[in-house]
């Protein structure tokens, strides 16, 4: 199984920790753009406004990795369906679908891979209110993300409890793979409403989606890519998966054949006896 899987919260987390020592305190001497029609074209004043700035502390917001740029904003890059950020030499050739280079001050280059280009890179100055970012939800590892919190925002709501968690507005970083192993742990069905789950199963499910996360981040992600060299590596987390992908296979903790149905035309994996 080595299908493509779309970068989700895990690989952003990966990709930033792979990335923020190469690239925190070091200058951009200059920015190369190959293709600008990502799913938003790239600002064409985005070298002049990059070139000699200090770049600080990186960090993550969903999916979104901030790139804090001294005297210019924050560069606001997003790997969309199929992107990745590497680090590599200047010397490098660009390979197809590398169409950004940030060429650092240490002869190194984060270079931005994407071949379907629906990810972006866009400048702003206030990142927390920009559009694409202010009316996400809390970070899966927010305090203020429990269990309690889930059941009061689910209220009555009739559609689906993986439908709800994988609800931007709700939680972020709650992709698909991780809605269904995340369910699988809390021991609840993809299929039951979201109205119709008691709090004490709430607070198991918080736990669940903050512990299959956390696996995943330590694990590198199911789609990692080894962000300091030319060829990259799969990441390792895919084989631990307990239910995505593994339709007609016995479940792991009853031999249960694995069911799968589609909920809002994405792939859902289920064990209809260990989950309720």
């Amino acid at each position: 199984r080595c299908r493509f899987v779309m970068p989700e919260l895990p690989e952003v987390e990966t990709t930033l920790r792979g990335i923020a020592p190469h690239v925190a305190g070091r200058s951009i001497e200059g920015v190369e753009i190959r293709e600008s029609r990502l799913r938003w074209p790239i600002p064409e004043e985005l070298p002049d406004a990059l070139r000699g700035r200090l770049i600080g502390q990186p960090w993550r917001r969903a999916k979104y990795l901030l790139l804090p740029v001294e005297g210019a904003g924050t560069l606001i890059i997003h790997l969309g369906m199929s992107g990745s950020l590497r680090i590599v030499d200047q010397s490098l050739p660009p390979r197809k679908h590398d169409h950004v280079d940030l060429n650092l001050s240490s002869g190194k280059s984060l270079r931005f891979h994407d071949p379907r280009r629906f990810g972006c890179m866009l400048l702003s100055y206030h990142p927390e209110s920009h559009s694409l970012i202010q009316s996400l939800g809390p970070e899966p590892f927010d305090p203020m993300f429990d269990g309690r919190y889930l059941r009061l925002l689910a209220g009555q709501r009739k559609t689906s409890i993986k439908s709800f968690v994988m609800d931007s507005h709700v939680v972020v970083g709650v992709g698909n793979i991780y809605a269904s192993e995340s369910l699988f742990r809390a021991g609840i069905s993809p299929l039951r409403a979201a109205g119709r789950i008691s709090l004490q199963r709430y607070e198991r499910l918080a736990r669940a989606i903050q512990d299959v996360l956390a696996a995943a981040i330590q694990q590198g992600g199911t789609t990692l890519r080894d962000f300091v060299n030319a060829e990259g590596n799969p990441g390792y987390f895919r084989q631990t998966l307990n239910v995505y992908e593994r339709a007609g296979e016995p479940c792991r903790a009853c031999q249960t054949p694995i069911r799968m149905i589609r909920q809002a035309q994405r792939a859902t994996y289920w064990c209809p006896t260990c989950q309720s």
